[in-house]
């Protein structure tokens, strides 16, 4: 049942997952506003408008030395800018720009642990380099550890760890670089036990396909290190648009654009063992052992028709308890497998007035119950036990807001 909804001034998409913490919900728009609301009637405490949009979501912690703020908020804009503000009022502490590549941008949420954020850093490179007065490709992802109380740098690591190099001119004289690409996505997950954070990497931009491309890899976090790296696909150069006219800033093969678009998940099984879970778009759900620099336990693909493999699985993420894993696939549904062995234990096809619709949102748990939206604006709630539907609920329609703001729900 509806409580409350907010909407966005003029807005068009909210991307961010909301956060909530002490009674209030934090969340970004494309609007450019960071707004802290009250859980309970949608209110507004304050807003904060940053450079750029912001995409990700807001993380919430401990900060000290500001007189009188005990927590602050962390997020980080499209012009790859990092703030932290006071919880409490919006006030900004410090804001730290932590690329300078003027491609780059931040678009999911830094994870933060023990007065450390540490920041994913991806770009807008690919989707216009295949035009031949850009000078195709210098960007390369990384993550910055920096001080949460200062915003100082740390440390920073990038997923390539060769510098580009002019490598030939095309055909305008326009100066080609390489290599370049694996932008991170995605929130690294903070392993306490072994000192590391782990993340997944984006296709390459330059061929041949950087190692380190469409990887899971593993970081030390004292030191940015890079401990071990899991490739799960090779050879995947990318450029948007590429696949349907080549130029001569295209990579010579064209890859498919798989990336790892969701961070992998962590989690302990009930015989003790810890594995790390990996998904991807064309449906290969991975089990890692971190204990053997990402060793692989097993690879299943979850797509169920075989006519659908390719674009069709996992982008957002996924939930997982002590048993099993739950995903929502691009082609439609949500799929439980254990994390045992990697065998589907149940599909819930969720159809709606019987048509066939994504579930390309992440996956949350609460309680019993594995929650989901899809592109057509439905949000499902299902049974973990055997993926019975237990409610749904249409958003893709009007909503009477407590700011008095016109707004429609769709999409999720």
């Amino acid at each position: 049942k509806l409580k409350w909804a907010f909407g966005f001034d003029k807005g068009m998409s909210s991307f961010g997952q909301p956060a909530v913490a002490s009674g209030r919900v934090f969340v970004g728009s494309d609007t450019g506003y960071v707004y802290s609301l009250d859980a309970g009637s949608g209110c507004v405490y304050w807003s904060f408008k940053p450079v750029s949009n912001v995409r990700n979501a807001i993380n919430i912690g401990p900060v000290s030395g500001y007189a009188g703020t005990k927590y602050a908020v962390y997020f980080g804009d499209l012009r790859a800018n990092v703030y932290a503000l006071d919880a409490q009022t919006g006030k900004l502490l410090w804001t730290r720009r932590v690329e300078d590549h003027y491609t780059s941008r931040v678009t999911s949420a830094p994870a933060l642990y023990k007065g450390r954020l540490y920041v994913p850093i991806s770009s807008w490179e690919e989707a216009s380099a295949r035009t031949l007065d850009y000078p195709c490709c210098s960007f390369r992802g990384s993550i910055v550890a920096m001080d949460a109380d200062t915003g100082d740098v740390i440390w920073k690591t990038y997923t390539i760890p060769e510098q580009p190099k002019p490598v030939k001119k095309n055909s305008k004289g326009t100066q080609l670089w390489a290599p370049a690409g694996a932008a991170v996505w995605n929130t690294p997950v903070v392993d306490a036990k072994r000192n590391a954070i782990y993340f997944g990497t984006g296709d390459a931009y330059t061929y041949p396909a950087a190692p380190t491309s469409d990887a899971i890899m593993a970081l030390d976090m004292d030191t940015g290190e890079n401990l071990w790296t899991y490739q799960v696909t090779a050879n995947d150069a990318y450029l948007v648009g590429c696949q349907f006219e080549k130029t001569e800033n295209c990579p010579e093969e064209v890859g498919v654009d798989w990336d790892i678009p969701a961070p992998p998940i962590l989690q302990t099984m009930k015989n003790g063992q810890d594995v790390l879970i990996v998904c991807t778009k064309p449906g290969d759900v991975l089990s890692l052992d971190p204990d053997k620099k990402g060793a692989l336990n097993w690879r299943v693909n979850v797509v169920k028709d075989e006519n659908s493999r390719g674009y069709s699985g996992m982008r957002w993420g996924g939930a997982s308890d002590a048993e099993k894993v739950y995903f929502g696939l691009i082609s439609g549904g949500l799929v439980s497998i254990k994390l045992a062995d990697g065998k589907v234990e149940w599909y819930s096809l969720l159809p709606k007035e019987g048509e066939k619709v994504s579930h390309d949102s992440a996956v949350t748990l609460i309680g019993n119950a594995a929650i989901v939206g899809d592109m057509d604006g439905t949000v499902s709630a299902v049974s973990t036990a055997d993926g019975k539907k237990l409610w749904q609920v249409n958003t893709a329609r009007d909503f009477t807001t407590v700011n008095e703001v016109k707004a429609r729900g769709g999409s999720i």
